[in-house]
């Protein structure tokens, strides 16, 4: 990676461009502050450049007309720009296919830059019973992303805790609290593995399928951040051109830099 000029890389692509899906209050806002660093809320501009009021497009969404190729970018780091596939999620056939429509097209610009880098897929684990709907089997088995990588991200993963805890609570009894953290602990991998959603990402007949997943619990935390998934997302990618452009893209990841020169 070290053979690759830095200064020529980032003069063919400023910008790593990620498509983030998933359902209304999966916390894909919440993921998109903690990976630029920022409690603020995006600008949002049009294809040409042009500033969207974001009361404008808030309403946009109300009404069901969303358009995926707005950009959204958080002033803390311009290195990233990021569309929200808003819509189809809701069972809206149109806006489905205008998403499979956003993906062909720019993961084959002719520009680097233009194209989508990455695809963060959120799935919300406050509901364990209905993990995997509707909108991700059409995704899943539909959606054609060809050499985009595909990063599953299991968002509000905390919310398994209280299930596996109410499972097992009789059996707690009279434990120690470091044996009782270890059987809560080993309760929550089961509860994640019985919603059977990774092996249903994964299914083999699925056009589209997930490289890695990541696990994101308490974001509302200031403590927290997003380095998993800037990590999972960089060894992701096929090309070493956008490794190095998401390395260098991301502020607060010094290991990550390590790991890539090492790479």
């Amino acid at each position: 990676m070290a053979t690759i000029n830095a200064r020529g890389l980032r003069m063919r692509i400023r910008r790593f461009r990620v498509l983030i899906i998933g359902r209304a209050n999966a916390g894909k806002t919440t993921i998109l502050q903690k990976v630029c660093n920022t409690t603020e809320k995006p600008e949002i501009y049009d294809t040409k450049g042009k500033k969207i009021d974001a009361a404008v497009v808030e309403s946009s969404i109300k009404r069901g007309n969303h358009d995926i190729a707005n950009e959204m970018v958080f002033k803390s780091n311009l290195g990233f720009v990021f569309h929200d596939s808003c819509g189809f999620e809701a069972g809206s056939e149109e806006e489905f296919d205008n998403m499979k429509k956003f993906i062909s097209d720019r993961a084959n610009a002719k520009e680097l830059e233009e194209r989508i880098h990455a695809i963060w897929y959120c799935i919300p684990m406050d509901d364990h019973s209905r993990t995997f709907q509707r909108s991700e089997e059409k995704f899943f088995s539909e959606c054609d992303t060809g050499h985009v990588p595909v990063v599953a991200i299991f968002t509000k993963f905390e919310a398994l805790r209280p299930v596996a805890f109410g499972e097992i609570k009789k059996q707690l009894t009279g434990l120690a609290k470091e044996e009782r953290l270890g059987r809560i602990a080993q309760r929550v991998e089961e509860v994640f593995t019985n919603t059977g959603v990774w092996d249903r990402l994964c299914n083999p007949n699925n056009r589209a399928r997930p490289k890695c997943y990541v696990r994101l619990e308490n974001m509302n935390k200031p403590s927290t951040n997003c380095e998993t998934l800037l990590e999972r997302t960089t060894f992701a990618l096929d090309d070493e051109e956008l490794r190095l452009c998401l390395v260098s893209t991301q502020q607060s990841n010094l290991e990550l830099c390590i790991k890539c020169a090492i790479e």
